[in-house]
């Protein structure tokens, strides 16, 4: 995680992950972990994690997220710093940096050492 602090702010969405795949020692755990990086007006696409719910945490600027639950109704939340949010387990989610001039970073937490991503493909939004 350390290349957080050592590299410049990315141009385009970033993701590093600690899974069972780049950290080995969590094999077992039910437990991993990843850094979203989002530099202004991007966006994590809609995607689900299959295997885990996912606890988001910003640690820096704002966001715009939400998740389709069960019966294709639309939950969003505009995060703070210091905010915290959940997406059940499954359910298609995203997150957008709306601030067209400051970037935002925040944290994941899952309930899996292999949450697995499945991408919602971009043509369905065409």
């Amino acid at each position: 995680m350390r290349v957080i602090f050592e590299e410049d702010d990315p141009k385009n969405f970033t993701v590093l992950k600690a899974t069972s795949a780049e950290f080995p020692a969590l094999n077992g755990q039910s437990v991993s972990y990843a850094v979203l990086e989002f530099p202004s007006g991007t966006t994590n696409p809609p995607h689900t994690h299959p295997r885990s719910a996912e606890l988001l945490f910003l640690v820096g600027g704002s966001l715009e997220v939400g998740f389709v639950d069960t019966k294709n109704n639309l939950f969003t939340q505009t995060l703070q710093v210091g905010d915290l949010f959940v997406f059940p387990k499954g359910l298609v989610h995203f997150q957008y940096n709306a601030d067209s001039d400051n970037p935002a970073i925040a944290i994941s937490a899952f309930g899996s050492a292999s949450a697995g991503t499945v991408s919602i493909p971009s043509t369905l939004f065409v």
